[in-house]
């Protein structure tokens, strides 16, 4: 396969991929419109989880590192990464779970952790630390009206992942993205 006939040939694709940096940017801005499953306000770029976007062998490869090595959306989230880089026109991309280092919610961008507020998510405060493995965590803002008059009502919220808080203010209950 040649660098030119990285894109499918059928009548709604006018682009020609080459393997160039435009390309790259492009594969990137795909990527950024693919949604976690388990918070559709947030992409698979925002949580950090596509750790690297790179042309070999005249094929656009992806490096995915789950959130946890259990996470039963894995394959999913893999399936919509393909599925949303073909409808772009990238014929056959290659996805590689990359597992070290871990994944961390450190990674999760700016501009994630801002969209996870406004869904109602809590994001994380700090960063991973052994202090944060233990379920010590830094001043937990309410993602409504952001009181940090806040407190933990269970270890786990929605899913592991995540612990279940409530304003002592709004008396709204909400989620926290734990520091992994």
């Amino acid at each position: 396969m040649r660098a030119g006939d990285l894109i499918s040939t059928d009548s709604t694709a006018s682009l020609r991929l080459r393997g160039d940096d435009a390309d790259l940017n492009f594969a990137w801005q795909v990527l950024a419109d693919v949604p976690d499953p388990e918070v559709p306000a947030v992409s698979v770029v925002d949580l950090g989880i596509v750790r690297s976007v790179t042309w070999c062998d005249d094929r656009l490869y992806v490096q995915v590192t789950p959130t946890y090595s259990g996470c039963p959306a894995t394959e999913f989230i893999e399936e919509m990464i393909r599925e949303a880089l073909q409808a772009a026109g990238f014929v056959n991309p290659q996805l590689t779970q990359k597992l070290d280092p871990a994944w961390t919610t450190d990674w999760i961008t700016a501009e994630g952790r801002e969209k996870l507020r406004a869904f109602g998510i809590a994001p994380p405060t700090g960063s991973a630390s052994k202090r944060s493995l233990l379920g010590e965590s830094g001043e937990v803002h309410c993602p409504h009206c952001d009181s940090s008059n806040t407190r933990q009502l269970s270890e786990f919220g929605s899913t592991a992942c995540k612990a279940l808080y409530r304003c002592d203010d709004c008396l709204e209950p909400f989620d926290y993205f734990k520091c992994i």
